[in-house]
């Protein structure tokens, strides 16, 4: 095992990378897909309400490998060429603001109406409302359930090695076909996996801690 995991070190390293940059590119662009659907779905006219109703549905109806797997094939004979990593980022994005929009839904409906006023009344627009005032209230009640999404986004990275992407997965894949030791790579990368997860639960903690204490 030992001398399999020196050998594959440089490989798992780089895939490691991969994995790490693609859930933290995929997680950023989430937010904005979660903040637009939950401001339509609450705010906007029905031509706006309805299709993010839609997109919600959808997105949470069906499952990540068949997104990924649409989007990745299936744009191309639409006449949309489209590389893996931009495939796997751009689906990512779209199931975890699905997913986001909901908790951004619940965070502004948990502030108080009269913030609303208040802003209105001192002379804002909604927008400089919503980001000066309603967002950073909001952000702070669903710091938890961003922090399990971007967990959840960490682990999600794996089905990028269906279309070729090379991370964890997809390294574990290659080396153990190359050495036919597959039980020992996918058990080292389950490992990985779960010492990533680990520290990031341990950094939500500590982040949802200093919150705490700060608006207390």
């Amino acid at each position: 095992m030992l001398e399999l995991l020196q050998q594959a070190a440089p490989f798992l390293l780089q895939a490691l990378w991969t994995t790490i940059w693609l859930g933290v590119v995929s997680f950023v662009l989430s937010l904005a897909v979660g903040l637009v659907v939950a401001v339509a779905r609450m705010y906007g006219p029905w031509p706006l309400r309805a299709p993010a109703v839609a997109f919600v549905s959808l997105v949470r109806g069906t499952p990540l490998l068949t997104q990924i797997l649409l989007v990745y094939y299936g744009l191309p004979q639409l006449g949309f060429t489209i590389e893996a990593i931009p495939a796997v980022v751009l689906t990512l994005a779209l199931h975890a603001g699905a997913y986001t929009s909901e908790d951004m839904r619940g965070g502004i409906q948990s502030v108080d109406k009269g913030q609303w006023e208040a802003g209105y009344s001192s002379g804002m627009t909604f927008a400089q409302v919503m980001r000066r005032i309603i967002l950073p209230q909001a952000i702070r009640v669903i710091t938890p359930s961003l922090g399990n999404r971007f967990i959840t986004m960490m682990k999600d990275t794996s089905l990028a090695s269906v279309v070729t992407v090379v991370e964890l997965t997809r390294v574990a894949e290659q080396i153990g076909s190359a050495t036919f030791r597959y039980m020992q790579m996918f058990v080292i990368v389950a490992l990985i996996y779960w010492v990533v997860n680990s520290l990031l639960s341990l950094g939500q903690a500590k982040l949802e801690e200093r919150m705490r204490r700060a608006y207390q």
